[in-house]
C-alpha cells in the first residue's frame, strides 16, 4: 500500500517537481495559510492590476519588473513565510522560484487572484 500511495502522490494535482522549493496550493489552503498574521502576503502583479483589487494586506512587487529580485530580497523578511499570487498562477510560480532560490519559505496560490475572487464572490 505504501508504494501505491507514493505513486498516487506523484500524480496528484498539487504535486511538486523534485526541484520545486515552494508549495503551490488551492484557494482553500491559501486562505488557511494567510489566516496566520505572521505570513507576508505578496501580490506579484503589475501596480495597475494591484490597484484594481488585491487580497487584503498584500504588498505589491511586480515580478515582471527587472528589479523584482533585488526589491523582494531587500523588502521581505526571510524569517516569515511568503504567500504570493498573481492573476492566474503563471507569474507567481516564477516569483516563487526566485524567492525560494533566495532562501525564502514560499506558498503560491495556484489559481491566482482570479481563482481567489471566484471562490469568495
Amino acid at each position: 500500500m505504501g508504494i501505491f500511495s507514493a505513486i498516487l502522490g506523484l500524480f496528484s494535482c498539487n504535486a511538486q517537481s523534485p526541484d520545486a522549493a515552494f508549495r503551490s496550493v488551492d484557494v482553500e489552503e491559501f486562505a488557511k495559510v494567510i489566516a496566520d498574521t505572521a505570513v507576508v502576503r505578496l501580490d506579484v502583479r503589475t501596480p495597475e492590476e494591484y490597484a484594481e483589487g488585491h487580497i487584503d494586506n498584500a504588498i505589491n512587487i511586480d515580478v515582471q519588473n527587472d528589479s523584482f529580485e533585488k526589491k523582494a530580497v531587500s523588502t521581505l523578511p526571510k524569517d516569515k513565510t511568503i504567500a504570493l499570487y498573481c492573476r492566474s498562477g503563471r507569474r507567481s510560480k516564477n516569483a516563487a522560484k526566485i524567492l525560494s532560490a533566495n532562501g525564502y519559505t514560499v506558498v503560491e496560490l495556484n489559481s491566482g487572484y482570479n481563482g481567489w475572487k471566484k471562490s469568495f464572490n
